[in-house]
């Protein structure tokens, strides 16, 4: 690198030492210019390909590596799928191969390649020190413009037209505001220490000062204390303090990388590895330790920070390819009031507490920097789950207007929290909402609901790092009964594995699973994991002491399991009874029907059960063979289907003459339409998230039950396709408020 000879000199010098170092016959570089791939240097390929074999991006296998930034370590090239065989390189012989991208900017502007001929895949040693001359290479091919000029930053995009691009639902609400780029480009100058132990003292200094911001930062939450948020935070802290990221840190600079080249090249082997990683909820866990070395790097190379820490200076909407929730901390919250991911996702630490601020989020949305300039005006409606860019007059105006609406039905709906849902002719409907944060307490106040009639227990195991010890389970489940005061709750054990996977649980031992949703998940795996049911139970059971204890089971398939569920809760209670400690009331027990299969032995379970829950959401889909996640089925099947509504009117029947009360809890309960359906099927108990509380209220309090029944019999009986328009058309005439 430092000797005076030209940039093709120095690679072709590369390429010998680094087959040499490998004992690999094969040594390549390929540079990205005018667009594709171009073999610059190599040993072993026949030399007349230099400068004439090009791949485009995404052909071949090293095409394949610089368009999705990743590493290939392959014992047998030929049967990759992406495989390209190019005659002039003489590469046939050669079986097993192995490349990483050139990074620079954030994009792959080349790839390093090295192939044998015999079989074998590279050590994961050898990988990494691909990786780490990668990023030296990086650094002189900028220098010597052998490579396309990196576009990027928020440069105005090629059109200024008003445009509509859809996104994914995270955290409700609506917002406007102008576009704000979280984070700046971070650029690393340079790549080669000149002295180490200086590198590493400038590492530590930025690690002492990064962990003070995040110390002062978590102190300094203003939304409460107590909430699923501290568990996050204290999460991001455990990363900001984990000593195995800072050795990795150090063992970089070891080898010769500046401070900022050494976190750089961690971070690369992080974000390599969440490209291998299928679980999602590990992979937005990984997102934290993202956020943090993005805070490093600033820190380390005294570059520019955030937006944050430079100021919002008007009402604004943040875009970011992801955020770690001490990012969103930052930020004013008077003048932040929305954010756009390129990522994103349920589970994400960012939603938990950006759910906590109030402030709401639309991901998933594509080549946002293509489409959005800083400053741009942007209005987010992620109800609908659409972002509007550089909206016209029209749209600003139907924004607007939607806007107003929804504030006004807002303040319609909250003045009906002190008002009971009663029918017009004077039938009480208990609506109750669905819960799975301490921080959710909240909206029983906020809504006038009768009670919890869902608490999801397992988003208690999905933020944290390790499994729950069952005294902060038990903190959690006294916490959650004391807010509620009288009102009943009802607490579904983990329903946890399938899409809801968590990394501190071994699964090695199924291996990938085809159709998650019907796999090893909810009650299956709790009762093979007995030991982590048996916690739950007795925090359950210690937490409601002195109260009523509702507990019911998810994914009962056959009444045997729900005998071994309440047979694992009664030895604790039995155990707990032996030791003196003070017990529940009662313990009442319920069953979820989401599996149809339960509906043809309710004749043996109804009598062992204290209530039934419907869940739609599963039942649905599996009555339809239909994933419910599918975009070409997610409107194909309708919830007010004959099908679904005759299912559900044999299953209410049969219940409630063996005297067990019947719920449905899901979000067809939480649509206004829906839920008057289910009140027509007889179903007087519903658990819907707390949004729909007020619009639920109003349409009972509009509805005459007597009539609505007789007219969902007759059209049950004679039904022509779905019922939504009949049902639709009988509200319209009795003037049902569907709002």
């Amino acid at each position: 690198m430092a000797k005076r000879l030209p940039a093709q000199s120095k690679l072709n010098s590369v390429v010998n030492i680094i087959g040499e170092a490998l004992d690999s016959e094969v040594c390549s570089i390929y540079l990205l210019r005018e667009g594709v791939l171009e073999l610059f240097a190599t040993r072993g390929l026949a030399q007349e390909a230099v400068h004439v074999t090009t791949l485009a991006l995404g052909e071949g296998l090293v095409g394949t590596i610089a368009a999705n930034v990743e590493t290939l370590n392959l014992d047998e090239a030929a049967s990759h799928p992406d495989f390209a065989y190019r005659p002039e390189t003489g590469e046939e012989k050669y079986h097993s191969f192995a490349g990483v991208p050139i990074i620079r900017r954030e994009r792959a502007v080349g790839v390093l390649a090295v192939q044998h001929a015999a079989a074998r895949k590279y050590a994961d040693v050898e990988i990494e020190a691909l990786q780490t001359v990668a990023m030296v290479l990086s650094e002189l091919i900028a220098n010597a413009d052998l490579i396309d000029a990196a576009g990027g930053g928020s440069t105005r995009p090629q059109s200024t037209a008003a445009v509509r691009v859809p996104g994914f639902k995270i955290v409700e609400g609506m917002a406007a505001g102008v576009a704000v780029y979280h984070q700046p480009r971070i650029t690393i100058e340079h790549t080669v220490a000149e002295d180490t132990d200086a590198e590493r003292h400038r590492v530590y200094a930025a690690f002492d000062k990064m962990r003070e911001q995040i110390d002062r930062m978590a102190s300094q939450a203003e939304f409460g204390v107590g909430g699923e948020h501290d568990e996050v935070l204290a999460m991001y802290k455990m990363f900001a303090y984990d000593e195995g990221w800072s050795r990795r840190i150090n063992e970089a600079i070891d080898s010769g990388l500046t401070a900022e080249a050494a976190i750089e090249r961690v971070q690369q082997r992080t974000r390599m590895r969440m490209r291998e990683i299928d679980d999602p909820l590990l992979r937005d866990r990984m997102h934290d330790l993202e956020d943090l070395s993005n805070r490093l790097i600033r820190i380390v190379s005294g570059q520019l920070g955030t937006a944050a820490q430079m100021g919002l200076r008007q009402d604004s909407i943040l875009i970011a390819k992801n955020l770690g929730p001490a990012e969103l901390l930052e930020y004013d919250r008077r003048r932040l009031k929305g954010v756009v991911l390129e990522e994103g996702s349920l589970t994400a630490h960012v939603t938990i507490v950006a759910r906590a601020m109030g402030v709401p989020i639309l991901g998933r949305v594509k080549d946002v920097r293509k489409l959005i300039a800083e400053g741009d005006p942007l209005l987010l409606d992620v109800t609908e789950e659409s972002l509007f860019i550089r909206p016209t007059t029209a749209m600003d105006e139907a924004f607007e207007a939607k806007l107003a609406l929804s504030q006004k039905r807002r303040a319609a709906f909250a003045s009906l929290k002190g008002e009971l849902p009663v029918t017009a002719d004077g039938h009480r409907v208990t609506v109750m909402v669905n819960a799975g944060l301490r921080d959710d307490i909240a909206a029983l106040d906020l809504t006038g609901a009768d009670g919890i009639g869902l608490f999801r227990t397992e988003f208690q195991f999905l933020v944290s790092a390790t499994m729950p010890q069952r005294e902060a389970q038990r903190r959690l489940y006294k916490d959650v009964l004391d807010s509620a005061g009288e009102r009943p709750v009802t607490f579904r054990t983990v329903d946890i594995g399938g899409d809801k996977a968590l990394p501190y649980l071994n699964h090695d031992d199924m291996g990938e699973e085809e159709n998650p949703a019907m796999g090893w998940r909810a009650l299956r795996l709790a009762l093979e994991r007995e030991g982590l049911m048996k916690a739950q139970a007795r925090a359950l059971i210690e937490a409601s002491a002195g109260k009523v204890l509702n507990v019911m089971f998810p994914m009962v398939s056959e009444p045997w399991e729900f005998d071994e569920a309440q047979a694992i809760f009664e030895a604790q209670r039995t155990w707990l009874a032996a030791r003196g400690r003070k017990l529940p009331t009662e313990i009442r027990y319920g069953a979820m029907l989401e599996v149809p299969a339960l509906a043809e032995v309710l004749d043996i379970l109804l009598p062992k059960i204290d209530f039934l829950s419907i869940g739609t959401n599963d039942l649905t889909q599996f009555l339809f063979a239909a994933d419910r996640a599918h975009p070409k089925l997610a409107l194909r099947y309708d919830w007010l289907s004959p099908s679904i509504l005759r299912f559900l009117k044999r299953v209410t029947v049969q219940a409630q003459a063996a005297g067990v009360q019947v719920a449905v809890c899901g979000e067809m309960g939480g649509r206004p339409l829906e839920a008057m359906a289910l009140i027509g099927l007889g179903i007087d108990r519903l658990s819907i998230t707390p949004a729909a509380v007020g619009p639920v209220k109003a349409m009972v309090r509009s509805l005459n039950r007597d009539k609505l029944m007789v007219h969902m019999d007759a059209a049950l009986a004679h039904p022509v396709g779905s019922l939504r328009e009949s049902l639709s058309g009988w509200a319209a005439e009795h003037s049902v408020e569907l709002a």
